[in-house]
């Protein structure tokens, strides 16, 4: 691959550089494509995701934007597994709604939100790449959609629920195994494998091509990028194999306990043991990367005052 072809991964871009005004089109290019209609970025939103730390994490990084028609999108993307993870949107979802009316205003000011969550882990079972979830009212004899008449400025106006309620999108990055032929699938595979077809059409893979090069940014950049990257791969090796290993070092010694007792009770207290003793050890592992003390608790089942104490 010519240097020239080598882009910057989206979360990173994310962070760094599409928050950039004049960086807009590359995300309003992804967020068209994927609600299909055309979405013009007035603004970046301040929020705890998405304010920069010098000790940012690797995990997941957002960005909340304001369109053109005064709606809130939230850009997600998610690293790793995380306990809990849809109530966590839900949450987000539920908060950016209530940042964004003031004490006093009328229900019609409720911002309408688009949440998007872009996930490099396998969140459940499903067969497609991408999950949409939208509020609506359906009839439980009659199948029908319930459509809301209101009365405003002397005029009657319908509106379904779905106008309202906020918008999920899940895309889930790594199910993505197509020859990509849409736009759609271009950016799919953008956000798998950092290619962009250099033929590209997709609206926001153009200047992505143009933007997103690996090879412009200064060598500070590009060593905090590449430490990135490493960190990130680290952290999916090291969640990947603990859960693994675990179990099987609880069975081998589960197995030499059990030879030596004869007991059921003598093969259950070895299989306790050696998983015990090899959740520790995956535990610290994990800590020296600055991993969550949640997701370090769900992939080892250790308490998390026990993880605070290693």
């Amino acid at each position: 691959m010519e240097q020239k072809d080598k882009y910057i991964r989206f979360d990173w871009a994310v962070k760094r550089l599409l928050r950039n005004k004049a960086n807009f089109g590359v995300l309003e290019g992804f967020l068209t494509v994927l609600l299909g209609e055309p979405i013009r970025i007035v603004e970046i939103l301040e929020s705890e995701g998405n304010q920069q730390h010098e000790n940012e994490k690797f995990n997941r990084v957002d960005i909340k934007a304001r369109n053109s028609k005064d709606e809130i999108i939230i850009v997600e993307v998610q690293n790793t597994r995380e306990i809990y993870y849809l109530e966590r949107i839900l949450f987000g979802v539920a908060k950016a709604i209530t940042e964004h009316i003031e004490l006093g205003e009328l229900y019609s000011q409720v911002k309408k939100v688009y949440s998007i969550s872009i996930l490099y882990f396998d969140i459940g079972k499903g067969n497609d790449y991408l999950y949409h979830g939208q509020n609506s009212f359906v009839g439980v004899h009659t199948g029908d959609f319930l459509e809301v008449t209101t009365k405003e400025k002397d005029a009657i106006v319908r509106k379904l629920p779905a106008e309202i309620f906020p918008e999920y999108f899940l895309i889930r990055v790594n199910e993505f195994n197509k020859v990509a032929v849409t736009p759609l699938e271009e950016w799919i595979e953008y956000l798998k494998t950092g290619i962009i077809r250099p033929d590209t059409k997709a609206p926001g893979l153009e200047e992505a091509r143009r933007k997103l090069i690996y090879y412009n940014m200064d060598r500070a950049e590009q060593l905090a990028y590449d430490e990135h990257i490493n960190a990130v791969m680290i952290q999916n090796d090291v969640l990947s194999t603990a859960a693994e290993e675990g179990r099987e070092e609880g069975r081998e010694e589960g197995r030499r306990e059990g030879r030596r007792e004869g007991r059921q009770e003598g093969r259950q207290e070895g299989l306790e043991q050696g998983k015990q003793e090899k959740n520790i050890e995956n535990a610290r592992t994990m800590k020296s990367l600055n991993i969550s003390f949640e997701l370090i608790h769900q992939v080892t089942g250790l308490p998390i005052k026990d993880i605070e104490g290693l």
